[in-house]
């Protein structure tokens, strides 16, 4: 009995073995569960072409949004495991557990950790006009003006939304929230002065800071980031205030390990690359190593940690 289990054994791993020597034989894809051109879309794509340049076989990207990425989440989580289909998450991913009342996916149980690829804060801006050039200025303003001042977002349950409102709950201020239909509206509104504040991507800030439209107060990081590093981050004012958006890959639960390590491999030389860093240096964003194990723990912390934010926000995505 005891050889037949043996025998077993070393018929799984060697059959294991082969498949991964194998992988890939047919295109991959990549599901990234927003549309096109924000900053998922961006590096997704910047990964998908070096990957696939990589594995000897193309890497498609797959853009499903709608539904705060819930929509794309559903279709990768039903994808047979074998490794051609990815799915790309971000911060969002973390966010969803709790803003959504039912998912159509066990999110902690759908998917493994593949690599996380790298994070990025956002910039506190607010209108010219507004008499505040520090953190501390704005905080006072908003205290003394409790729903005075407008708070712009890309939307309900947006990064730029929840960043909001866990400064709001660390300032303990109340800023009317103003939900756009996407970032690109909700940037032109503060520009034009409808809305004070808000807390957005660099690559959409960096135009606007310089040509005086906007004033940057602070970043959203644990560091001041290398674009504007005469610039504080938001938690030197408030101490504990951290929130970063991040990336990574994830394959539904079943993919064979040996696959998932090969994956692991070549994305994190990709992170060593000094193309990948540019490109990820341009978005205000610096690229992350971790093991699967810890990105998987990563994932937890941080939806633990947004689930407070939306929990005493009173947040509800339906």
């Amino acid at each position: 009995m005891k050889k037949k289990i043996c025998a077993l054994l070393l018929l799984c791993v060697v059959s294991a073995s082969a498949f991964s020597q194998a992988y890939p034989s047919k295109p991959i894809r990549l599901i990234v569960p927003f549309p096109p051109g924000g900053s998922n879309d961006i590096v997704g794509r910047t990964f998908a072409t070096q990957l696939g340049e990589r594995l000897g076989q193309s890497v498609v990207v797959d853009n499903r949004g709608g539904a705060g990425g819930t929509i794309g989440t559903e279709m990768a989580a039903k994808a047979p495991a074998d490794g051609y289909t990815l799915l790309l998450i971000s911060v969002a991913h973390a966010f969803n557990q709790s803003m959504y009342k039912k998912l159509p996916y066990d999110a902690d149980k759908a998917f493994v950790p593949v690599a996380i690829l790298g994070t990025g804060p956002v910039a506190l801006t607010v209108h010219p006009s507004l008499p505040v050039n520090s953190v501390a200025e704005l905080i006072a303003l908003a205290r003394q003006k409790p729903g005075q001042l407008n708070l712009a977002s890309a939307g309900i349950g947006s990064f730029q939304h929840l960043s909001g409102e866990l400064f709001k709950l660390h300032a303990k201020v109340f800023m009317l929230h103003i939900p756009y239909r996407g970032g690109g509206p909700a940037m032109a509104d503060t520009i034009a002065g409808q809305t004070q504040v808000m807390l957005a991507s660099f690559i959409q800030v960096i135009p606007h800071v310089k040509s005086g439209k906007l004033r940057l107060l602070g970043t959203s990081g644990a560091k001041r980031n290398p674009l504007f590093p005469d610039v504080p981050t938001i938690g030197e004012t408030l101490p504990g205030y951290e929130a970063t958006n991040w990336w990574g890959i994830v394959a539904p639960t079943g993919t064979p390990q040996p696959i998932i390590d090969r994956l692991h491999k070549e994305l994190n030389a990709i992170l060593s690359s000094q193309e990948t860093q540019k490109r990820l240096e341009s978005e205000g964003a610096e690229a992350v190593r971790m093991s699967p194990a810890e990105f998987g723990r990563f994932i937890t912390a941080e939806t633990q940690k947004w689930a407070k934010v939306v929990r005493e926000a009173g947040i509800s995505a339906e």
